[in-house]
């Protein structure tokens, strides 16, 4: 068995799907779109493995989750190397984006840092 996808309420899934294609590589299906539901995802790929669906739907409420609850808190994404992860953290934090857990190695052995995504979602950049 294996995880096919995950899923992401969000608000602008034009800016997500950029988000992850311009600093993770992935690549993107055409939008899908039910008029009837008012909803519309995308699903992004990143060559192998699990798959990141982003949907968007005008009800679906602002996520009360400021960071630290239960539930799914972030996933993880391998970029390959302890560079790579250095690299790709300054280019995120150049760019604007929230870095809420400095490069470091973990106590369970992942080179890692944290990053926010356009929605506020937690994306580790892991070796």
């Amino acid at each position: 068995m294996r995880i096919e996808h995950l899923a992401i309420w969000a608000k602008d899934i034009e800016a997500m799907r950029t988000f992850y294609m311009k600093y993770f590589g992935a690549t993107s299906n055409d939008r899908y779109v039910n008029p009837t539901k008012q909803f519309q995802s995308y699903f992004l790929s990143f060559g192998t493995g699990c798959l990141l669906e982003l949907m968007q739907k005008p009800s679906i409420p602002d996520s009360l989750n400021n960071g630290e609850a239960t539930g799914i808190t972030h996933f993880a994404m391998s970029v390959g190397s302890e560079s790579a992860v250095n690299e790709l953290t300054e280019k995120l934090r150049s760019d604007g984006f929230s870095i809420v857990g400095e490069p470091r190695w973990t106590g369970d052995g992942y080179y890692e840092s944290v990053v926010l995504d356009t929605e506020g979602n937690r994306v580790e950049i892991v070796a």
